[in-house]
């Protein structure tokens, strides 16, 4: 992984970078290692350090973060960089405390970081290591209600020395070896010591209590495009979903929207639904299209070529894919 300092690395002299740790312990929070490179890749091109990241504008870090989901890390990204460059002169702090304290920072990436960048003794409990905890030990409490238990169980393995070296060993282990479905016990270097193995049951570990049903609400999209080839797009508010990221007009979203056209003028239906899932609903959007030469009442008209559909959340360009294949037939 290309935020990985090997510990032939540590052996040689080469520190950890806590900037590239914490980029890509914000980035991973809730979402792939496979999804995560090319994305920490780029960043890390753009920005290469902190500092640089602090002097960069809102919109291109938005854009940058585009498809990655989970938006509101992207604006603390921005927020805990700034912070870090102004009032830390461009150096993370090295405490566990004064980390937390950051913008965007809870307790999981303050201890990834102190462990892993200043190799503090602190205990890193992600899914990968609940996971491992929770075989070893045979927990039978269903997550999330285990989660005290197997910080416990993870803080009396924690050791004093390599902290940062043993929390990416436990994760790996996680990841690699002691997987969901099919763990490869027969290479585990713990199995000799899991009680999940010995009782036949690490499959079935760790439980987890039965996940509500997802609610699903509705809204519209409006795409709008001039005959100067000018689309209609808005910067959504920095609050709620998708806050700060480029996206089209809309509704709100809810079991019953209510139409918020951006412009009068004769509106079409796109004759597709976009459906997209976020954390804690489904989502299904109507998509209405016009090519009309008007002055909005709400957005702004982008140019054509300023405009880049990769710089929009997943959702919206979903809405675009839709809209441009209307466009096109007509």
């Amino acid at each position: 992984m290309p935020w990985r300092v090997s510990p032939q690395d540590r052996k040689q002299g080469i520190p950890p970078d806590p900037y590239r740790i914490w980029l890509s312990e914000v980035m991973l929070q809730q979402t792939t290692v496979a999804a995560v490179k090319a994305y920490f890749e780029k960043f890390t091109a753009l920005w290469p350090t902190v500092t640089d990241l602090a002097r960069a504008k809102d919109a291109d870090v938005m854009a940058a973060w585009a498809g990655l989901g989970y938006y509101a890390r992207a604006r603390n990204l921005l927020k805990c960089a700034r912070v870090v460059a102004d009032e830390y002169g461009g150096v993370f702090p090295n405490d566990r405390a004064s980390l937390q304290a950051l913008p965007g920072i809870g307790p999981y990436t303050s201890a990834a970081i102190a462990a892993i960048a200043f190799d503090l003794p602190e205990t890193v409990l992600d899914g990968n290591v609940e996971r491992v905890m929770a075989r070893i030990h045979a927990v039978e409490t269903p997550l999330p209600t285990a989660k005290p238990e197997l910080m416990a169980l993870a803080q009396a393995l924690t050791p004093q020395n390599r902290a940062g070296d043993y929390a990416q060993a436990v994760m790996d282990l996680g990841a690699t070896i002691c997987t969901p479905k099919n763990p490869v016990c027969g290479l585990c270097p713990w199995r000799e010591g899991c009680a999940g193995y010995a009782s036949g049951i690490m499959v079935e570990l760790p439980r987890k209590l039965p996940k509500k049903t997802k609610p699903t609400r509705r809204g519209i999209a409006y795409v709008l495009r001039n005959s100067a080839g000018e689309w209609l797009l808005e910067t959504r508010p920095d609050s709620g979903l998708l806050g700060g990221m480029l996206g089209w007009p809309g509704s709100d979203w809810s079991e019953d929207p209510t139409p918020a056209p951006p412009a009068d003028v004769d509106w079409q239906a796109a004759g597709m639904e976009v459906r997209h899932t976020f954390t804690h609903f489904h989502l299904i959007l109507d998509v209405m299209v016009s090519r009309s030469d008007v002055d909005p009442i709400q957005g702004d008209l982008v140019p054509h070529h300023a405009f880049r559909p990769a710089d929009l959340p997943t959702v919206m360009r979903k809405v675009y894919d839709v809209a441009k294949h209307r466009f096109e037939q007509n």
